[in-house]
């Protein structure tokens, strides 16, 4: 059975047939930026009514001083007893009291909406679990109350600050990923052009997920009657994140920004880019995947056929979505423990 939403370009390719029960299922699509205040709030509520499995986890809070005297929050999640694993015999052969890898967790919503209840980000116990690794997410500022470069600052000085406390925490500090999905996905690439320079913090590696990488997707997507399926997301709807996220007025954005406007690349650590047939991200993603090869970069590159963005939260128990988490997990995984094999 094929199913095409009704879009035009790319999306007019078929919903893979796995996914197209809950592609018919979906609502329609609501703008989550008419009221982002009622948003947050239902997403919370969310989270709130399915509490995370934390077995096998722990978790603390911090507060990262900002120069203007505001704290930036961050929770350490850490595997519970995985530093004493003896060598050749724990998940990764670490030695007793060795220190584990980091990954910082940016998480997405289109730069204005996300943030996750204490100790119940969901996807950073999961990564906590299967890597292991310490994660580390960043309640970073969201627009449009704080546009850029607030939040990507943020992320950064998160990086600073797990790098400076990396033996307090447990850290190697020669093993520090940045990760994220969508939004997350473009502050990852974000923190590690930065990182590159400013001289600051090396990064072992960038997983970039569906990343919002480009403030010119959708700029110039005229609306076509009946054209664009409502159910998923479209150029347009990237649009209004960038709209929120960059500073009134402004006609180019930063590399800092919308990192594909870069023009150097080389010296980034190695990355992994994954991206979903039927996002308008699609191809700024792969873009930037071959400008990272071109420059030098180490880069694998996934794409998952027929899939949305965000797919996987409205089908997380098709076999296509297992398959997606568990190869960037592996990719991650293979990437701080080079003794583990990588998903293929």
């Amino acid at each position: 059975m094929s199913v095409q939403p009704e879009t035009n370009d790319r999306t007019a390719m078929p919903v893979h047939p796995e996914l197209v029960p809950a592609f018919e299922a979906l609502p329609k699509f609501s703008d989550p930026y008419e009221d982002i205040e009622a948003t947050r709030d239902g997403f919370h509520a969310m989270l709130a009514a399915f509490p995370a499995d934390r077995t096998g986890v722990c978790s603390e809070r911090f507060g990262i001083p900002r120069t203007d005297g505001s704290a930036l929050t961050v929770e350490v999640y850490r595997p519970e007893g995985a530093v004493d694993a003896a060598p050749g015999e724990g998940a990764h052969g670490d030695a007793p009291g060795s220190a584990l890898p980091a990954v910082l967790h940016f998480h997405g919503g289109g730069f204005a909406l996300g943030r996750s209840l204490p100790g119940q980000d969901r996807v950073a116990i999961e990564l906590c679990r299967a890597l292991p690794a310490v994660i580390i997410t960043v309640e970073y500022r969201l627009a449009p109350e704080h546009r850029y470069p607030a939040g990507v600052e943020d992320c950064y000085r998160a990086l600073e600050w797990v790098a400076g406390r990396a033996a307090g925490l447990g850290i190697d500090p020669g093993r520090i990923a940045v990760a994220g999905k969508s939004a997350g996905g473009g502050l990852s690439a974000a923190v590690a052009l930065m990182a590159r320079d400013r001289g600051g913090p090396a990064l072992a590696h960038q997983s970039l997920c569906v990343p919002d990488l480009d403030d010119r997707v959708g700029a110039d997507e005229a609306p076509a009657e009946g054209a664009l399926d409502t159910r998923v997301l479209d150029g347009r709807g990237v649009q209004k994140s960038w709209k929120h996220y960059l500073p009134e007025g402004t006609a180019k954005a930063e590399a800092y920004a919308a990192p594909s406007r870069a023009t150097e690349l080389s010296g980034l650590p190695p990355a992994y880019v994954l991206v979903c047939d039927l996002d308008p991200m699609r191809d700024a993603g792969l873009a930037y995947a071959r400008r990272l090869m071109d420059a030098g970069v180490a880069v694998t590159v996934r794409n998952v056929p027929g899939a949305w963005h965000g797919f996987e939260l409205f089908a997380p128990d098709t076999r296509v979505a297992r398959e997606m988490t568990a190869h960037w997990t592996g990719q991650l995984r293979a990437a701080l423990h080079p003794v583990c094999p990588a998903v293929v």
